[in-house]
């Protein structure tokens, strides 16, 4: 992704402080009400904000492209800012699922999507559930946790170690990574940003390359064996292209469910301090709430398309070539869809119908992978606390960074009582 090609939101979202936009709330409410589509000449981009309008963007792929050639999001690094980004450390074509359309688009999907069935998790979820006892255990007796550096952020970087076969004793070196690899770049930022990927990419490319190379003769259950064995179009993938795939698996499993974690905790804390209880005194409602999160605290989902054929479908004309960007979190506040959206309840009939993971043929792979996550790391937690304070002096703007998911926290501090 060059320089000149990467939309950069900060120009329509104009937010004045990051708490703001931790929480865009008002934000998503004027967008909503005043400006359901609108162009923005700064970034020439489209943004649609209503829940039907967003959901056409993303499943409409004969009218709205995942072949672009301008994208939100800027990850791995570009060689230069003329040549666009280097092969070697960028997920090759034949497992790109994210800039391509149906139906080479299902065939590339099928060769992940094993990995991450309903079934598939049932087999990984009494050592899921085991990962929340374990990191627990490290801080059940003491009377203040940051639970973010102790729990959510730990929790998937294990989790999805496992899943792809690598060790996990080395989480501390995938955090630096994904994060670094995943930060996002302004005009003023690209150069030096780019070049911090560009180390962050070689350094993981030579961590992981020897566990491929060696696990080909030790093959498991895990998704770098299944990668080794699996057969496209008559050939194998070698072992760099394992490699690089990997990167983007672990970033989008590490990133996505870490922010759904520690903004949960956040809620709990903040938003609604009785839900806590309630959920303590009835585990089974944790998935409910989990698809509650999902849609009110995971205010980070959005998505990039090009127009692929001039429309009027969103009401307005779009040429061919034209970039859109469909705010999935914004959807989620639509009035239309969800009764009093910008409350939180847990109860709402429909809250399975949000579209943090998006919407139709590119509907997230990890998402089932996700929601298990959610549903064990608060169930755990709430079986062994009985109950939870915010301590005093948190101030939530010193505690907030920028990420390819806005603004993430990187520390939560609580009170804990057994």
């Amino acid at each position: 992704m060059t320089k000149s090609s990467i939309i950069s939101l900060s120009e329509i979202t104009n937010f004045q402080s990051k708490e703001e936009e931790f929480s865009p709330y008002h934000w998503y409410r004027s967008m909503l009400d005043q400006e359901p589509v609108i162009y923005n000449e700064e970034t020439d981009s489209w943004h649609v904000f209503k829940y039907d309008l967003v959901k056409t963007v993303l499943n409409d792929h004969e009218h709205f492209s995942s072949v672009r050639k301008r994208s939100i999001t800027n990850v791995g690094y570009s060689s230069s800012k003329e040549e666009g980004t280097d092969s070697e450390h960028h997920i090759p074509d034949k497992l790109d699922i994210h800039n391509v359309d149906p139906p080479e688009h299902r065939k590339r999907r099928s060769l992940l999507a094993s990995a991450f069935t309903p079934k598939s998790l049932k087999l990984w979820e009494p050592r899921i559930e085991a990962v929340a006892e374990e990191l627990i255990r490290e801080f059940e007796h003491q009377s203040e946790v940051d639970i973010i550096k102790a729990y959510t952020s730990m929790f998937p970087i294990i989790i999805m170690s496992d899943l792809l076969g690598i060790p996990s004793n080395d989480h501390h070196l995938f955090k630096g990574w994904v994060d670094t690899m995943f930060m996002p770049s302004t005009d003023a930022t690209f150069d030096q940003i780019n070049q911090l990927k560009k180390i962050a990419g070689e350094e993981y490319f030579q961590y992981l390359y020897p566990f491929v190379v060696s696990k080909r003769s030790n093959l498991g259950e895990d998704i770098i064996s299944d990668l080794i064995q699996v057969e496209h179009d008559g050939e194998h993938f070698t072992d760099e292209e394992i490699v690089r795939t990997t990167m983007f698996i672990l970033g989008a499993g590490i990133e996505t469910t870490s922010n759904l974690l520690a903004n949960s905790f956040y809620a709990l804390l903040y938003d609604q301090p009785e839900l806590y209880v309630e959920l303590r005194d009835n585990l089974e409602l944790v998935p409910a709430a989990v698809e509650e999160m999902l849609r009110y605290r995971f205010h980070i989902s959005k998505m990039d398309r090009m127009v692929k054929e001039d429309n009027d479908l969103l009401g307005v004309k779009m040429k061919k070539g034209d970039a859109i960007v469909a705010w999935m979190s914004a959807a989620n506040m639509d009035e239309n869809m969800f009764e009093d959206p910008f409350k939180l309840n847990i109860h709402r009939s429909n809250n399975n119908k949000q579209l943090a993971f998006g919407f139709g043929t590119h509907f997230c792979l990890g998402a089932p992978l996700a929601r298990l996550e959610g549903k064990i790391v608060l169930t755990t937690f709430i079986k062994t606390f009985n109950k939870i304070e915010p301590v005093d002096g948190f101030i939530l703007e010193d505690n907030l960074i920028p990420s390819a998911a806005g603004q993430s926290l990187i520390s939560l501090p609580l009170k804990l009582y057994k």
